[in-house]
């Protein structure tokens, strides 16, 4: 007899609330069974929720993951793919390899149960995600094979003939065996498709892309590795050019081409963004004043909101520079040429008008379009040399005199506020005719940089106070004071060297210029300054104020360099609007109307703001990258050689190094070190040998033998110039007998180099 079965009552489909409800409140990832499963939906319910769920994700309420599991639009989904992206101290950060929303992909720090996976940048990971406060962290699950990527490296050729693809990413250290070779010759550098799966996966060349040690590979490696668009579509740049055609308006903007503005920049420049005026105040009310003009290339002008060029600008975020090419945020005929400030030619500009005190506080500003002509285009150090009176130039008296009398006063009013002071030296590379390296130069830091600085720091704060009072949004360069946990490390690495670092007191800027001048002259001041930079935050760009805390200013924007960062052209287009500079009409109607901040804009300052804030990022990470790859190819000339260095880092596995006056991070694996155990107290950052009582700490200076320079890489490997494993050995353990003392040699952990000891904080 069969079983009666009970009837199934329809139950009400649930609405499109309770199922977004339900999708973010769940603890496991919510596919159609699940949501089905938890509303008690069967038979034609379920058909009716297949149907509802795609009218969702049509209307952008819902998106699936590749495995049917789905998350509120812009939402992250409960198990996701993560892709490594950067690794931060022993963390590893994380974005879903799969966004589709507008705002820019989260960033998830990464976190391992149990025996770390030796995450590397690339690395594909399963997460399983969980929101914690105002974001996401992630837990994973398991690390997964490389996608479909294109991967790029060096053709070779091993002994029996098989053809490998070597990585010039020196975080992937395994070869791929190539399967189609195409017209790829051994030495070339090549993109290449990865084909299969799991271990049997092997690379069919796609595209080859030329000789990686020649000079210009260098920056072409890192454009790809990070997907830098450096190829500008047609459209953009037959819309470039016509707007580069845009004639000014003579009636509606300033006439300030009588007045003697110079441009002060790098003798190298190869855009010309700001240019400064300055001259005593005659007004009677503010003896022993200034009025100073800070005028910026007029951008919004001709990248305007909604335009093809504006959706590519956005693309690219900013500029990015390498020693040898400049990828640019906007085309040529723009930035090089039409927006550039150049000498004798009418150009239009975005002029900050500001009011100077006798004691360098600005009391008042304006903004204004305006034309200008550049008197001059000078070079920092050309502008020095006429000041300190070892060059004639005919600019001196009428604009290099009294933007330097100027400039005392605004030095002055810095000063008195404090801000972080760290002389840290920055390195350069000069390249020669052929585009290899002429010499690694330490940039001098003139009081022509410090001039042209605190011009445009006065430019920057006046443009944010000046869109506050007209309560306009935008975007602020956002700078926040040092976590607790970054205070704490300081001040444990600090006690390493007996100096004092008070956690109770309100921490300033100027508490850190207090440190560095109770250090004075010691050897130990550049390690110190090292470590205050390494605990502060990174700078970014967002629609809400808080403050700049390493120049000490209450309200700061980035308002001098539309040319090559897209966040300054926002607060362009804001100043346009908030202060009512709207231009005519332009005459080409394929060009908008507006130059202003349109309100679809400015009601996505969030989603910009991040956006532009992690193109900053891989433009840094492509540049610093790419400087290394031209140093190891410098010093690869120099392997064998015993080189001048000193310590940059310590981790369990070794300790890093630089070559002193040149630059370049190298390894000094501790399987080099000896035989003797070592201890690594990460809280010190130290190696240190048990036996022989010798330590490794950072800014420790050391003569290191080069093994290795790694030029399609960027990576150098040190060992100590007595040579690897210098020390005879203590003992050989053998099975069943002890080691010295009569204790049993121990193991180092698994995963760890035998010879390290790890005590965390």
């Amino acid at each position: 007899m069969a079983k009666s079965s009970k009837s199934h009552k329809p139950r009400q489909v649930p609405s499109r609330k309770q199922i977004l409800d339900f999708i973010e409140k769940s603890d496991q990832p919510a596919g159609k069974r699940e949501i089905a499963k938890a509303f008690r939906l069967r038979g034609s319910d379920k058909i009716a929720l297949k149907a509802l769920l795609k009218d969702m994700a049509d209307e952008g309420l819902i998106d699936s993951t590749p495995g049917r599991a789905f998350h509120k639009m812009g939402g992250i989904p409960k198990v996701t793919v993560l892709k490594i992206v950067e690794i931060d101290g022993n963390e590893a950060i994380g974005m879903p390899e799969r966004w589709e929303a507008e705002a820019p992909a989260p960033r998830l720090r990464i976190k391992e149960r149990g025996r770390r996976a030796a995450l590397a940048v690339g690395d594909r990971i399963l997460a399983r995600t969980e929101e914690r406060g105002q974001g996401h962290i992630a837990f994973m699950m398991k690390k997964i094979a490389q996608s479909s990527d294109m991967l790029m490296g060096v053709v070779e050729k091993d002994e029996r003939d098989r053809f490998w693809l070597k990585p010039v990413d020196r975080k992937i250290r395994r070869s791929t065996a190539i399967s189609d070779l195409g017209e790829a010759e051994v030495g070339n550098l090549v993109l290449a498709e990865p084909i299969g799966r799991g271990s049997q996966i092997k690379a069919r060349v796609k595209e080859v892309l030329g000789d990686p040690f020649a000079p210009k590979s260098f920056s072409l490696i890192a454009i790809h590795k990070y997907e830098i668009p450096q190829v500008f579509p047609t459209d953009v740049l037959d819309e470039a050019e016509q707007a580069a055609k845009l004639k000014l308006s003579n009636e509606d903007r300033e006439d300030l081409t009588n007045l003697s503005i110079v441009a002060i920049d790098p003798a190298d420049a190869r855009d010309h963004d700001d240019a400064i005026w300055a001259a005593p105040d005659d007004d009677a009310n503010n003896a022993g004043g200034f009025n100073a003009i800070v005028a910026i290339a007029d951008v919004s002008f001709y990248v305007r909101s909604g335009s093809k060029l504006d959706r590519e600008a956005y693309k690219r975020g900013n500029s990015v520079y390498f020693p040898d090419r400049v990828v640019p945020m906007l085309p040529e005929a723009l930035s090089t040429d039409v927006c550039s400030l150049k000498q004798d030619v009418d150009r239009a500009a975005l002029a900050c008008h500001l009011k100077i005190d006798a004691k360098g506080k600005v009391i008042s500003s304006r903004f204004t379009r305006a034309i200008v002509r550049l008197t001059g285009n000078i070079a920092y150090e050309d502008a020095q040399a006429a000041m300190d009176g070892k060059l004639d130039h005919p600019m001196k008296a009428n604009a290099l005199e009294p933007l330097w009398a100027c400039w005392k006063l605004l030095a002055k009013a810095r000063d008195g506020r404090e801000p972080l002071n760290l002389d840290l030296p920055e390195k350069r590379v000069v390249l020669d005719d052929q585009g290899r390296i002429a010499e690694i130069a330490t940039r001098e830091r003139l009081d022509a940089h410090r001039l042209v600085e605190d011009y445009m720091i006065a430019a920057n704060v006046a443009a944010a106070k000046m869109l506050e009072s007209k309560k306009s949004p935008l975007i602020y360069r956002v700078h926040e004071m040092p976590s607790r946990e970054k205070l704490i490390a300081l001040k444990d690495y600090l006690k390493s060297f007996d100096v004092s670092f008070a956690m109770g007191q309100v921490i300033k800027p100027s508490v850190f210029n207090r440190l560095i001048e109770q250090v004075g002259e010691a050897e130990i001041l550049p390690l110190v300054m090292e470590q205050i930079l390494r605990s502060q935050t990174q700078a970014y760009y967002g629609s809400t104020n808080m403050g700049h805390f390493g120049l000490s200013l209450g309200s700061y924007a980035h308002f001098t360099s539309p040319i090559r960062r897209y966040a300054d052209l926002i607060v362009h287009r804001a100043l346009v609007s908030g202060c009512k500079l709207e231009q005519p009409k332009p005459k080409n109607d394929l060009i908008p109307t507006q130059s202003g901040l349109s309100k679809d804009m400015a009601d996505k300052l969030d989603l910009i703001s991040e956006k532009i804030s992690q193109l900053e990022r891989r433009a840094m990470m492509a540049e610093r990258e790419t400087v290394d790859r031209y140093i190891s190819a410098h010093l690869s000339d120099h392997v064998g050689q015993i080189l001048k260095c000193r310590i940059t880092g310590v981790q369990n596995f070794g300790f890093f190094a630089t070559v002193e006056e040149l630059g370049g991070d190298g390894l000094v694996p501790v399987r080099t070190l000896g035989v003797e155990r070592f201890d690594y107290d990460e809280q010190k950052q130290q190696l240190e040998g048990l036996d022989t009582g010798v330590t490794y700490n950072i800014g420790q200076k050391l003569d290191l033998r080069l093994v290795e320079a790694n030029a399609a890489t960027g990576s150098l490997l040190f060992e100590l110039a007595e040579g690897a494993n210098h020390m005879p050995g203590r003992y050989e353990p053998r099975r069943g007998r002890s080691g010295p003392k009569g204790k049993p040699h121990r193991k180092g952990k698994r995963g760890r180099p035998a010879n390290i000891r790890h005590r965390s904080r």
